[in-house]
């Protein structure tokens, strides 16, 4: 079983990623409040695990915020799980594919979107299937109960 360790909400397209302890997930739409709305990229998420061996890769230490996903989980292996169904809290999510590192990764930290390019450590975009409130410590395991 994973956890959530962090939520961010983007104001706007490209701006910045506000760290927040709780947020509400809308169904078909995304994080309430977070500029990226409807479509199949709802909520984004990446894995604390993936996130610390690609930043390893590079010798230094970087937020995870740099990443610009959603919801940070520990625990949970995000990689080649489209189709699958997470719990995150209350919440289900249909995962539709990986989150690719773009170069925006590189305008925060040269090397960061070669470093995040393999087994899926840009993360996976979900579509939100049934919505309600997540918090900084919620339970997130796999519909299927496999890792």
């Amino acid at each position: 079983m994973g956890k959530i360790e962090q939520i961010w909400i983007k104001r706007f397209h490209r701006g910045p990623m506000d760290p927040v302890t709780h947020g509400t997930l809308v169904a078909g739409q995304g994080l309430l409040d977070s500029a990226n709305q409807g479509g199949r990229r709802q909520v984004t998420l990446i894995a604390r695990e993936r996130w610390n061996l690609a930043v390893q890769s590079m010798g230094i230490h970087i937020d995870p915020i740099l990443r610009r996903a959603n919801v940070l989980v520990a625990g949970i292996d995000l990689e080649n799980t489209r189709t699958r169904i997470l719990q995150v809290g209350g919440c289900r999510l249909l995962i539709r594919g990986e989150t690719r590192p773009c170069e925006r990764m590189d305008e925060a930290v040269p090397g960061l979107q070669n470093a995040l390019d393999a087994h899926w450590g840009g993360g996976a975009f979900a579509e939100i299937l049934q919505g309600g409130e997540i918090t900084a410590g919620d339970d997130v395991t796999w519909e299927d109960n496999t890792n």
